[in-house]
């Protein structure tokens, strides 16, 4: 029997798998490492606790599963996004990385836009200039950390440092590439005239790879301190909403994943780049696709937040029961009616990404009186992350991405009353994988494909993904939702102002 291990560096933890190639795991582990907040607007994470988290996962994988080394056919690797991991010559980490939530780049992004040009940015890119994007961290680099800047031999995303941890060799993929706005969303390479534009040196940028690619096989150091057998496969990897998007079954043009992670979002795939000032392009891990893409900073850290707050009874009750506090939660919410009788959420508890782009915004809730209960607010977060799911999705409808089933990934797909609220938001039919590990699944796949387990990726999709649960929206409920959707996205335009004159008093303060 050959296996496909799976390494994905998510913002809270690591995820560690290990898969038959039809795609039922054999093991799982996860390493949860922290996410630091220096100073407003900075979120850093130190890419050495990724490695940590990886090598402790895969030997815990392998002790549990008992599998030999020797079987493990090939290695996928997949990782948040927009980070700017800088190492040396000797591939040493020079810094923390600013990952996908860190805004500090904010001041840099307007003074960018007016020296190169909005349209100049956005023609080669399809991206808008947000400073969640890995080009003006790098920019931030160069203005208030020199001497990081000049010793960098290389600015690798997450997934491409774990691959260079295990190979010993340098290497970019397509579907990061989009996190740097001088490559090129048609041509799917670096353009050398906005590189020189932006002051980011084309040599310091990792070669780029099909995402099925591989790299190099593990070194022998790597095989001592995972305990995998030396020489093993190695792939590329590629961005996790992608990976996660291919281990949901989304392979084909027409297809939609649905994100209930830390973050949550849409992606849909498409046979040729379709941008939208207000989305996310990217390259698909499938060669030849694309995915037009919402993210929200309003999804399962939302609710872990609330429940850390709020929901200490849930929590202690559970641990009582030998339950999940999430379930308990969900009674509550499920217990008010849809539409939380007028109490509204904006999920922005970390600024917003697409498709308002504001890293000023700031969470809200709305319509409190008497009559609400702790249920309320729980449901209320619930139907606020769905609203700004339903943002994006009209986005995409602007662009002519037209969606009518969404595949749902991450942990807010464990919640049937979650996902059966985001059906009924969008009026789209949502179905559900059996595994609830897509993004791990996808990244194997990567492996399975580019050692030659599956021999495309229609044979991998059809091989492992199976479905278990489906949601279909209900017309009243939906009917109700989009009544109510219109204040949703009013709050945020009446409260914009506010929220930047908050977040300059916050500065000023500090």
């Amino acid at each position: 029997m050959e296996y496909l291990l799976a390494v994905d560096i998510g913002t809270s933890a690591c995820k560690t798998a290990l898969f038959s190639p039809d795609g039922s795991v054999r093991a799982s582990a996860s390493c949860p490492y922290p996410v630091h907040y220096p100073a407003p607007g900075w979120a850093e994470q130190q890419p050495e606790d990724w490695w940590e988290a990886a090598k402790k996962g895969i030997r815990d994988c392998l002790s549990v599963s008992r599998i030999d080394p020797a079987e493990i056919a090939g290695i996928g690797v997949d990782g948040q996004s927009w980070a700017a991991v800088a190492v040396d010559e000797e591939g040493q980490v020079l810094c923390p990385t600013p990952i996908w939530m860190d805004t500090r780049a904010a001041g840099l992004c307007a003074e960018t836009q007016r020296r190169i040009g909005k349209e100049r940015l956005f023609s080669v890119s399809g991206n808008p200039f947000s400073p969640s994007y890995t080009t003006p961290k790098l920019i931030w680099y160069r203005q208030q950390r020199p001497e990081v800047f000049s010793q960098a031999r290389w600015f690798l995303q997450s997934n491409s440092f774990i691959v260079y941890r295990l190979t010993g060799r340098v290497s970019g993929d397509l579907s990061q590439g989009y996190g740097l706005h001088c490559f090129s969303m048609e041509k799917g390479e670096y353009d050398e005239e906005l590189c020189r534009e932006l002051g980011i040196p084309f040599e310091k940028l990792p070669p780029l790879f099909p995402c099925h690619g591989q790299i190099g096989g593990v070194t022998l150091q790597a095989a001592e301190e995972t305990g995998l057998m030396a020489g093993t496969p190695v792939v590329a990897g590629g961005l996790d909403a992608a990976c996660g998007t291919l281990g949901a079954g989304v392979c084909a043009p027409g297809l939609t994943q649905e994100q209930g992670g830390q973050a949550g979002g849409m992606s849909i795939c498409l046979d040729h780049p379709v941008a939208h000032a207000s989305l996310i392009l990217s390259f698909h891990v499938v060669p030849g696709q694309w995915l037009l893409q919402g993210g929200s900073v309003g999804g399962g850290g939302s609710l872990r937040w609330l429940s850390r707050e709020l929901g200490r009874l849930e929590v202690e009750q559970a641990r009582r029961e030998g339950r999940s506090a999430f379930q308990l939660l969900d009674e509550q919410a499920a217990a008010v009616s849809p539409g939380s009788d007028g109490l509204l959420f904006l999920p922005y508890l970390a600024g917003e990404r697409s498709p308002i782009w504001d890293p000023e915004a700031c969470g809200v809730y709305f319509g409190l009186d008497y009559q609400k209960t702790r249920g309320h607010f729980f449901r209320a977060l619930l139907e606020g992350a769905a609203y700004a799911l339903e943002d994006n999705l009209r986005c995409a409808r602007e662009a002519g991405a037209l969606v009518e089933t969404m595949h749902a990934v991450g942990g807010a797909a464990n919640s049937p009353l979650w996902t059966q609220i985001k059906a009924d938001v969008t009026g789209r039919k949502i179905r559900v994988p059996d595994s609830d590990m897509a993004t791990c699944l996808g990244a194997a796949m990567l492996a399975g494909v580019g050692t030659g387990i599956y021999s495309d990726f229609s044979a991998a999709v059809e091989k492992s993904v199976r479905f278990h649960r489906e949601y279909l929206p209900d017309p009243q409920r939906h009917a109700l939702y989009q009544r109510w959707f219109p204040l949703y996205r009013e709050l945020y335009d009446s409260l914009r102002e506010t929220m930047h004159r908050r977040a300059q008093l916050i500065r000023e303060e500090r």
